[in-house]
């Protein structure tokens, strides 16, 4: 069992696979700020996860701004709270795009799809990691080491 993250600034879509790896289903979306960790490592605990996928927002070009840079900090804080579960950074170009289309396509009105985006997003984001280790054979991402 994998869970993603899709930090954004005010919130934090989270999605889980099933236990075969094979499909990603969204899980809630967890309010930015005092306890989201707490919530995050909750949900950790609660789907018993091994691993934990977090988005890192990299430009069309392959560039790494200052979301990309706050995306890797909140990983390592992830990654220090859920220790030993290990943590790792996929690139997550165009989920919120992606998963915005979807839920057009779904019908999902435009004021609805913000409660739902940011889990829509972390579906996208797992799916694509797990697609990319099944393609591959190799881990997704880079492994995200706690602060010390």
């Amino acid at each position: 069992m994998r869970l993603a993250v899709d930090v954004g600034t005010v919130r934090v879509g989270v999605a889980r696979c099933d236990p075969s790896g094979l499909l990603a289903t969204p899980v809630e979306t967890v309010r930015r700020g005092k306890g989201d960790l707490d919530r995050l490592a909750g949900l950790v605990a609660e789907h018993e996860a091994m691993e934990i996928v977090v988005g890192l927002p990299t430009s069309l070009a392959g560039r790494q701004g200052a979301a990309a840079q706050a995306a890797a900090d909140f990983a390592g804080r992830i990654a220090a709270r859920v220790k030993p579960v290990p943590v790792r950074l996929f690139d997550e170009r165009l989920t919120t795009v992606t998963a915005q289309q979807g839920l057009r396509a779904s019908g999902v009105r435009a004021r609805r799809q913000r409660d739902v985006v940011d889990q829509a997003a972390a579906v996208v984001l797992l799916q694509a990691a797990l697609d990319f280790e099944r393609s591959t054979g190799r881990p997704p991402g880079r492994a995200v080491e706690p602060p010390l």
